[in-house]
C-alpha cells in the first residue's frame, strides 16, 4: 500500500505542477481559465473559487487547464471578456502558456534538487581502487584493490571524478601517482593506454584508462543553501541535456524500442526508491519530472510541443494554421501516441513476465 501510495503522490505532484505552470502564466496573461483539473474524465468531486473550477478527475494520468476561448469557432463565453479569451491573445502570449508547463516541470526537477542537496550534502565517491583489471597499465604497476589515490602529475585527487578526469586527459602520457596503501605513502609511474568501453547509451568509446574499477565508497559533502542551488542548476541541467540525448539516441536506434517504459515500469521504479527511502524518491521523481518536459516538447500535435510548433508557424505566416490541417496533424498525433503507450506498455507487461 505503500508503494501505491508513493506512486500516486508522485504522478499527482508531477501533474499538478505542469498544470500549474499553464494555469499561472494564463492568469498573469490575463486570460480567464474556467477549469483546473487533476486527470481526465468524469470528475470525482470540484470547487469553484471565483470564476475556475477546481476538480479531481477519475482518470489518473494526467490533467489539463481549460482555458476560455481554447477553440476558434468558440462563442465569446458569458462572465469573461473578448480580452480574456485565449484565441484572441498574441500568437507569443499564447505560446508562453504552452511552453509553461514544460517549463514548470523542470523547475520542480530543480526545487526537488535544491531541497535534497540542502538537507543531505551531495555524495561524492572517493578515489578507492575496488578491482584491478588483469593485464592492464594499473596491474603492470603494481595497483591493487584497497589503493587510494592522493595526487596526480602533484594534482591533489579528492573523488573519483577527479581522478577519471585527470587520467582521461593523459593522452596516453606517463603519469606520476601517489597513493596510500595500509596507512604507507607509495609513489608510482603509469602509462594510460587508449581503450574501448560502453558509454551510457551501449555505445562504444574510445578513451584513455588504466583499468581500474571504483570500490564504491563516498564521502557526503554538506552544501548550504547557496551553494546547494547552484549544484541543483547543474545536475537538472545535466539530466535535461542526457534525457535529449537518450530521445535522439532512441530515434536513430543506438537505444533500442525494447527499453521504452510505461506507467508501469514508472511505478515499480516508484516503489523501488521509495524503499531505499525518501532522498532515493526525491531523486527519482525530478528525473521523471525532467523526462515528462522533454517529452510534453516533442512537436508532436495533441502534446504541448505540437501547439508551440503551430503557434511559431502562425508567428512567422502572421496567420493560424487552417483548422483542418490542425484537425488532421492533431488525428496523427494522436494515433502516434497511442502506439507508444501501447508500446510501453507491452514492453512492461513483457519485463513482469521476464522478471526483470
Amino acid at each position: 500500500m505503500q508503494s501505491v501510495a508513493a506512486f500516486i503522490i508522485v504522478l499527482g505532484v508531477l501533474i499538478a505542477f505542469h498544470e500549474l505552470g499553464h494555469f499561472l502564466v494564463a492568469k498573469v496573461m490575463g486570460m480567464g481559465v474556467k477549469t483546473y483539473s487533476l486527470g481526465f474524465g468524469p470528475k470525482i468531486f470540484g470547487k469553484r473559487y471565483g470564476r475556475t473550477e477546481y476538480r479531481l478527475s477519475w482518470i489518473p494520468l494526467g490533467g489539463y487547464v481549460s482555458l476560455v476561448g481554447e477553440r476558434e469557432d468558440e462563442q465569446l463565453e458569458e462572465g469573461f471578456t473578448a480580452n480574456e479569451h485565449f484565441n484572441r491573445r498574441p500568437a507569443w502570449q499564447r505560446t508562453l502558456v504552452v511552453l509553461a508547463g514544460p517549463v514548470f516541470n523542470v523547475v520542480l526537477a530543480w526545487l526537488l534538487f535544491w531541497g535534497l542537496f540542502w538537507a543531505q550534502g551531495i555524495y561524492e565517491p572517493l578515489p578507492v581502487i575496488g578491482d584491478v583489471r588483469a593485464e592492464s597499465p594499473a596491474a603492470e604497476a603494481g595497483i591493487v584493490a584497497g589503493d587510494r589515490f592522493l595526487s596526480i602529475n602533484g594534482r591533489s585527487i579528492e573523488t573519483w571524478s577527479d581522478l577519471s578526469d585527470v587520467i582521461a586527459a593523459s593522452g596516453g602520457d606517463e603519469i606520476s601517482i601517489t597513493l596510500e596503501r595500509d596507512g604507507q605513502t607509495l609513489n608510482k609511474t603509469i602509462k594510460p593506454e587508449l581503450m574501448t568501453r560502453p558509454n551510457l547509451f551501449g555505445e562504444d568509446e574510445e578513451s584513455y584508462l588504466i583499468g581500474i574499477v571504483g570500490s564504491g565508497d563516498y564521502r557526503v559533502e554538506p552544501l548550504g543553501g547557496g551553494a546547494a542551488a547552484v549544484e541543483s542548476i547543474r545536475r537538472t541541467w545535466e539530466i535535461v541535456a542526457l534525457t535529449v540525448q537518450g530521445f535522439i539516441k532512441l530515434i536513430e536506434r543506438v537505444i533500442p524500442l525494447d527499453t521504452v517504459g510505461g506507467p508501469i515500469m514508472i511505478a515499480q521504479l516508484v516503489s523501488q526508491q521509495a524503499e531505499q527511502g525518501f532522498g532515493n524518491l526525491i531523486a527519482l521523481t525530478a528525473l521523471i519530472s525532467v523526462n515528462l518536459a522533454i517529452i510534453n516538447l516533442l512537436p508532436i500535435p495533441v502534446l504541448d510541443g505540437g501547439h508551440i510548433l503551430f503557434l511559431v508557424v502562425e508567428m512567422i505566416r502572421r496567420k493560424p494554421v487552417s483548422p483542418r490541417v490542425q484537425e488532421l496533424t492533431f488525428k496523427i498525433g494522436f494515433a502516434l501516441l497511442i502506439t507508444l503507450m501501447v508500446l510501453a506498455t507491452y514492453n512492461d507487461i513483457l519485463r513482469i513476465f521476464n522478471g526483470s
